[in-house]
């Protein structure tokens, strides 16, 4: 059974980060904040986000909000998709994956791949995806190589047209690269299939990309959930993060768009559990491009639907708003950027929504959910009695 709420929205708003972070200039980032920096590049307004409280945690206001909120400091080492996701569902990561940002990839690990998928790698460099095959692309559909690139995060991706490369072999290529990354010394935390269509100078990513995650490092508060018969229902990428691992149900989501849509539908669902979705669009169509405006169109899309997400909730249902990392979209490079996160909390019946002390860690998200759950995590403090 259930302590307060049968089911639990919880919806990442994929690089939404809110600033402030104490440790930044240990990752080499300085003043970022993606909220404040793209609200105030664009002049954007969110006022139904700003009544769930978002905005004052960006200005430190106190206006009247139908929410509880707070923001979440990321313990972990590492400002990474997979880092946010575990440390949010209770695993905190100490020794960061491997990355190949300033080297690419060994030569011993193209080779094997070349050998073992039958095609030629181009590339081999940290780069854009949007840039690189911009840039290699053309070479690719002359010759059939495939592109294999990487960046800031513990990734091998791999990027083919899917006229030139069929989608089943560029997943078969990916499985074969994930397995020759399982070795200690090459071990990235995902391999990333990136398919496109279109001509030269007109290429576009499909919505078929997967990702390929190692099995999280120990049980995740997801595995206790489904441990527990509790139903865990994953849309978009999360399920991809977790490699599956304690998720009952899975759905793949083509775009923000098509997420809150996925979002909605599963509200209309009989379900005791949760439902845990990630809206990615923020972070890699616009957060690594560095386009603050198609960020903050981003932000106005999620910002349009909160009623209508509201609405369809039932007394009995809790939904929290989070993000995983930060992506200032106005700041140098095209990496994440360490920053705390927004934590907005909502069910229809709270009595006096106030700003929560902040959290110590992301997995004070996942012990909360448990908490409620009457289960346990081994990591984060539950604030579910604090919500009335």
């Amino acid at each position: 059974m259930y302590k307060k709420y049968k089911r639990i929205f919880l919806v990442v708003l994929d690089s939404v980060g809110i600033g402030k972070a104490t440790d930044e200039a240990k990752f080499g980032d300085i003043n970022v904040n993606t909220v404040k920096h793209t609200l105030e590049s664009t002049n954007g307004k969110l006022p139904n986000l700003a009544k769930m409280g978002l905005l004052n945690l960006v200005y430190d206001t106190n206006t009247e909000t139908d929410s509880y909120y707070t923001r979440a400091r990321c313990v972990s080492n590492g400002k990474d998709t997979l880092t946010g996701h575990l440390e949010m569902m209770g695993v905190r990561t100490v020794k960061p994956l491997k990355t190949f940002t300033d080297t690419g990839f060994p030569d011993a690990l193209i080779r094997e791949l070349e050998e073992k998928s039958g095609r030629k790698v181009i590339g081999n460099i940290s780069a854009s995806g949007t840039e690189i095959i911009e840039r290699l692309g053309e070479e690719h559909m002359k010759t059939g190589a495939i592109i294999v690139y990487t960046s800031a995060d513990s990734v091998l991706q791999i990027a083919a047209h899917e006229e030139v490369v069929p989608l089943d072999e560029l997943y078969k290529i990916c499985e074969i690269a994930r397995k020759i990354t399982l070795k200690e010394e090459w071990k990235v935390g995902r391999i990333i299939a990136r398919p496109f269509i279109g001509t030269p100078g007109h290429f576009e990513r499909t919505s078929n990309r997967h990702d390929y995650a190692l099995d999280p490092p120990e049980e995740t508060d997801l595995d206790i959930l489904k441990n527990n018969n509790y139903d865990v229902i994953s849309l978009g990428k999360i399920s991809d993060i977790f490699n599956g691992c304690g998720i009952t149900k899975s759905t793949k989501t083509k775009d923000n768009t098509d997420g809150i849509e996925k979002i909605k539908l599963t509200l209309d669902e009989e379900f005791t559990g949760l439902c845990f979705a990630n809206l990615n669009d923020f972070d890699s169509k616009y957060g690594h491009r560095r386009n603050p405006d198609g960020y903050m169109k981003a932000l106005i899309e999620v910002d349009n639907n909160i009623d209508s997400i509201k609405s369809k909730l039932h007394e009995d249902d809790l939904l929290i708003l989070t993000a995983d990392h930060g992506n200032d979209p106005t700041y140098k490079g095209t990496d994440h950027t360490r920053e705390t996160t927004p934590v907005l909390i909502y069910n229809k019946n709270f009595k006096e929504p106030k700003r929560l002390d902040d959290l110590d860690t992301f997995a004070s998200i996942g012990a909360t959910i448990l908490d409620n759950f009457n289960l346990s995590s081994p990591m984060g403090t539950s604030f579910l009695e604090t919500l009335k």
